[in-house]
């Protein structure tokens, strides 16, 4: 289908903004922009019971969290949130709507995490880091009100690659024992000639030429192997079998998503309990939108479903 009417609005409201792509500027003036653009256009934010920011100790040096609760009596269930921005832009700002989102469907303490950015940090620093954070968490579980056995991770675009490689280190290491890993519009694979990185290269937000400069800052000088890690690309790992049961959602102009296709494809045949929905007339991180895009909320709606289902087993 064409571009859906409120995308195609969203999208002009941004390129009337007039930030120069991420490509052409600094990393710290990249992330400026999107704070300025979030700031500017902004989702809506749903009611939840608490929000509160701390420091924990991490993979090397402390990291950030912030901490929703919701107005709900606990123990709650735990969702580990890791932001997008292609690990070198975002914070804990970029996925507040679907942080609340996920906190109100699920009925969870969500904890988004502030992990270490590119290129300052290379990987394998940001996924060293959402890890730390989860085994943290899992280790405060009584202090936080949790119910450790009813784990999941979350995020979009890069957030969604760090939930996928969270999911593999945790089955690697036995490490938490995950439940459900949701991955919204993510980076999957470091390659750029898939179909749809050549049918959505430009045009909708989100750009191949984008995406190549993203993996340049993340895997720095020479990172053509660091990329075929397996914590890098997650379809990339030998053998997916035994990983969280997965939601994937994707968006249909997307450069990313023939990638989730198939990494959903290689969760199933591994024989994991995987969903993938391709959204149709929507673009990259179309999630996030709460209040913009309608279907936004559908997808958070489906993804804690899908959760809910895998709390239950």
């Amino acid at each position: 289908m064409p571009l859906h009417p409120q995308v195609k609005k969203l999208m002009d409201r941004r390129g009337a903004l007039g930030f120069p792509d991420n490509q052409d500027v600094s990393p710290e003036q990249a992330r400026a922009n999107s704070r300025a653009g979030r700031l500017a256009i902004p989702s809506e934010q749903e009611q939840v019971g608490e929000i509160s920011e701390r420091s924990i100790p991490g993979a090397a040096g402390d990291i950030r969290i912030r901490i929703y609760r919701p107005l709900t009596a606990g123990p709650h269930s735990l969702v580990m949130l890791f932001h997008g921005g292609g690990w070198v832009v975002g914070d804990l700002d970029t996925e507040d709507s679907t942080s609340r989102g996920l906190v109100n469907r699920v009925n969870a303490v969500v904890v988004s995490v502030d992990y270490r950015l590119a290129p300052e940090t290379r990987f394998p620093g940001a996924p060293e880091d959402c890890y730390a954070a989860t085994v943290w968490a899992i280790e405060h579980a009584q202090e936080l009100g949790v119910d450790a056995s009813k784990l999941a991770v979350a995020g979009t675009s890069a957030g969604g690659n760090l939930s996928a490689a969270v999911a593999l280190m945790a089955r690697d290491r036995g490490g938490p024992a995950i439940k459900h890993q949701v991955l919204f519009c993510p980076v999957i694979d470091y390659s750029f000639d898939r179909s749809s990185y050549i049918a959505n290269a430009t045009d909708y937000g989100l750009t191949r030429n984008g995406m190549i400069w993203f993996w340049e800052q993340y895997l720095g000088p020479g990172g053509e192997s660091s990329g075929h890690s397996p914590y890098a690309s997650p379809i990339r790992a030998e053998n997916l079998a035994g990983v969280a049961d997965a939601t994937v959602i994707a968006a249909e102009y997307d450069p990313l998503l023939d990638e989730a296709a198939d990494y959903a494809n290689s969760l199933k045949a591994a024989g994991v309990d995987v969903t993938y929905t391709a959204y149709a007339g929507m673009t990259h991180g179309f999630n996030g939108s709460f209040g913009l895009i309608d279907a936004a909320r559908k997808a958070c709606d489906e993804a804690s479903g899908r959760i809910l289902a895998s709390f239950a087993k």
